[in-house]
């Protein structure tokens, strides 16, 4: 068991430093364009292994922090692929039942998440529930409600959940490793440094769709099959 969970570490920190790498590059490159999809690609991966492994070590040392950063940056991750899928919602497309089991599972956990914060007072726990209740209950919304989304709505979920999870990612790094920062600073850094800009190039995406400019016209788009 000593020699698996040893194994589980090395593979959780290669996964993350890829992350950390690969996130920028993905970032900086044509959006939508063929290295932007490689590289978000092995950013996704990245985060899917990065978030398993981190899950495992949390189960087997009890350690509630790093089981919150697994599946929080974990469901992110996911949440930001399944919205390439979902690009027709807007145009009468229904979710598939992957994502009902995704967004209702992302209830159950993200709910008890805050109630064991508030229970608690445990800053991290506040932070992963409130956000990811809010995460989850929109994405929820976007499949029962009765009028369709925004044409662009895909693509700002899409920026939102890899984003999160980079930044779900970076904080779990911080809070564990960067031990000069004092806490909870160390652990709330990264949202403060990176939330701002989503927000603000997410600003300007909704003022380019409300003068009725498409996707289409600011990224290079390719419709994912339904099934996947």
């Amino acid at each position: 068991m000593e020699t698996f969970l040893l194994y589980n570490r090395w593979l959780h920190i290669a996964a993350g430093f890829l992350g950390f790498f690969v996130a920028p590059v993905a970032l900086y490159v044509r959006k939508g364009g063929p290295a932007h999809r490689l590289w978000g690609r092995v950013f996704f991966w990245a985060m899917v292994v990065a978030g398993c492994t981190a899950i495992l070590s949390a189960w087997a040392n009890g350690l509630t922090f790093l089981l919150l950063t697994g599946v929080f940056s974990l469901y992110l991750a996911w949440f930001g692929y399944r919205s390439l899928y979902l690009k027709k919602l807007s145009q009468g497309q229904r979710p598939a039942f992957i994502d009902w089991a995704g967004v209702g599972a992302g209830l159950l956990v993200f709910g008890g998440t805050l109630a064991y914060g508030l229970r608690t007072g445990v800053v991290p726990s506040l932070v992963f529930g409130a956000i990811g209740l809010l995460t989850t209950g929109r994405q929820l919304w976007s499949y029962v409600r009765t009028t369709p989304p925004a044409p662009g709505q895909w693509l700002l979920n899409h920026m939102s959940g890899f984003v999160g999870s980079y930044i779900a990612a970076v904080s779990a790094f911080s809070a564990t490793s960067l031990h000069f920062i004092p806490g909870p600073w160390n652990f709330l850094w990264p949202t403060l440094v990176m939330v701002p800009p989503l927000v603000w190039v997410q600003s300007r995406y909704k003022a380019r769709f409300r003068q009725s400019q498409r996707p289409t016209d600011m990224v290079e788009v390719r419709i994912q099959p339904e099934a996947a």
